[in-house]
């Protein structure tokens, strides 16, 4: 087994889609990034990469890329499960902590997991998704973007059956 861990973070931007877990929520505001900004799957590909010991999603997807400009991040996630799964590796879970005082993510949750069940090719009940505010303290806090922390545990052969 091993434990990685990932966080990301991006600032709020008008005249873009919000994107979170591969869903799109209706926000005025989506998040600045090369990429479509979703900070929970970039945390998670972070978290997974971390794990097993294969560097960052910056190293494998460079914001300096054309290749990767305005990419869904699903795509990215899709190609992080299939490193894996060439080390052997499988996702036994993911804990993952969205920060952000708006918008109410509760209503989304389920729709997200089910996404990234799919993408990583395991049952939905393996990666827990939770929202927290920060009482109005940070950049969370006053409103400004929103930040995302992901712990995987990966273990090593098939372990795609809920545990």
């Amino acid at each position: 087994m091993r434990i990685g861990q990932g966080y990301d973070a991006h600032r709020f931007a008008p005249g873009r889609p919000l994107i979170l877990g591969g869903v799109r929520i209706d926000h005025p505001f989506g998040l600045e990034a090369h990429s479509d900004g979703d900070v929970l799957i970039h945390a998670l590909c972070d978290g997974l990469l971390g794990a097993a010991g294969l560097r960052d999603i910056g190293f494998h997807f460079p914001d300096s890329s054309a290749e990767y400009k305005a990419i869904d991040s699903r795509k990215l996630l899709v190609r992080v499960a299939g490193l894996l799964e060439a080390e052997g590796w499988t996702l036994g879970n993911a804990d993952i902590t969205v920060v952000a005082q708006a918008p109410k993510l509760s209503p989304h949750i389920d729709a997200m997991r089910a996404l990234l069940g799919t993408d990583l090719r395991c049952d939905p009940k393996n990666i827990n998704i939770k929202a927290t505010t920060t009482e109005g303290m940070g950049f969370a806090g006053r409103g400004e973007g929103i930040a995302c922390y992901a712990v995987v545990l990966l273990v090593r052969g098939d372990a795609r059956a809920s545990t």
